[in-house]
């Protein structure tokens, strides 16, 4: 059965080229909205799941960076460093605010970190220093190259002109960016006695978890988090601002790109009555048409997935070179999810047709062509 659908399938070339280009480009544009809120989302967390981190102490009632403030006593480092399990604590500052060049502003995450941190410091450095000096600030690669910017020109950060030290990769995206700057400058420009968060490391052999439990118990007014547990939080909240937009955009991709997909399936089945009707002269039975049938249709999209599936990788790789604040990234529970509907609805698709040709006698099914 499945060679004899084949055979039906590449009988004519050009139909079938067609055929599995226009699933791929149906299928692109599904992966495609999905793939950009992914990675736009991604790198929203950048910072955190660099940061190096085990756990994070933030102000009581403070889950997130995006949105929120946070303001710990100063004394809180103290203590968290008194907790059994702890091995290492930084203090950071954090706001979000405008880095400013040339007339233009974008938005960042700005981190006041010390100039020996070993943990919420910037991570891979492109170009320059890997710590910002007094004065200066290290910003993404893509607002830099976005505003004409490199390193040595100035930019605006905090309200004070600073010095661009260095440029990172990878923490920037259509929404937002990471700013480094020195604590004490960060303290100057806020006039902030405190800090916003605690970073912790736990000694090896420890758990993240128990240990922010004991933080929990043991310090007081304060939220407690794992790192993994925070970035969820993060991108929980981002999910969930955007969720109507998104969904908008993903919905309208998605049923767009389906309905392309049942279209081509069920124009390819019906362009091909005439082979259906010799096989039903041949002797084959209803029911095993109807395997053809469906066998080709899922034959088709499975092309048509492999297609679209390439080509929006390749996209993935191709459009960060021309924009780096455009990031795609395919997930798999994406690409399980496309597959599956995908197939449903090729199956459907297939048969509606396959249900009328059935119903024809061969010679009249080769007369209509």
């Amino acid at each position: 059965m499945l060679r004899l659908a084949v055979s039906n399938l590449i009988q004519n070339k050009t139909r079938l080229l067609l055929s599995v280009g226009g699933l791929g480009l149906a299928l692109t544009l599904v992966f495609f909205f999905d793939a950009v809120f992914a990675g736009a989302t991604g790198r929203l967390t950048a910072y955190i799941d660099r940061a190096g981190a085990d756990v994070w102490v933030s102000q009581a009632g403070v889950r997130t960076m995006h949105m929120s403030a946070s303001a710990l006593p100063a004394s809180v480092v103290e203590e968290v460093k008194e907790v059994p399990g702890v091995e290492e604590v930084e203090p950071i500052l954090y706001a979000t605010e405008m880095v400013r060049a040339k007339g233009d502003e974008y938005i960042a995450y700005v981190f006041g970190v010390s100039p020996d941190a070993s943990m919420g410091a910037a991570s891979r450095v492109v170009e320059g220093e890997l710590t910002p000096g007094p004065g200066e600030v290290i910003i993404d690669h893509a607002i830099a190259a976005q505003a004409g910017l490199g390193v040595g020109d100035q930019v605006t950060v905090l309200g004070q002109e600073m010095r661009i030290a260095g440029l990172t990769s990878g923490t920037s995206s259509v929404a937002s960016s990471v700013a480094i700057v020195r604590m004490e400058d960060f303290a100057r420009a806020r006039g902030q006695g405190v800090v916003s968060f605690v970073l912790v490391r736990v000694e090896p052999g420890e758990s993240a978890g128990a240990v922010a439990e004991e933080i929990r118990k043991q310090v007081g007014g304060v939220t407690v988090q794992t790192g993994k547990e925070f970035a969820s939080q993060e991108r929980k909240l981002v999910k969930d601002m955007s969720a109507d937009i998104i969904n908008i955009m993903n919905t309208a991709g998605f049923v767009t790109g389906l309905a392309v997909v049942a279209l081509t399936v069920y124009i390819g089945t019906i362009a091909r009555r005439r082979e259906y009707g010799v096989l039903k002269a041949m002797g084959v039975r209803n029911g095993r048409l109807y395997q053809i049938v469906v066998a080709q249709a899922l034959l088709s999209v499975g092309m048509g997935l492999i297609a679209g599936l390439a080509l929006t990788l390749l996209l993935s790789a191709l459009i960060p070179r021309f924009n780096e604040l455009l990031v795609l990234s395919v997930g798999a529970g994406a690409v399980v999810r496309v597959s599956l509907i995908s197939v449903v609805l090729a199956g459907v698709a297939a048969l509606l047709p396959a249900r009328q040709i059935a119903s024809l006698e061969p010679v009249a099914i080769i007369r209509r062509g």
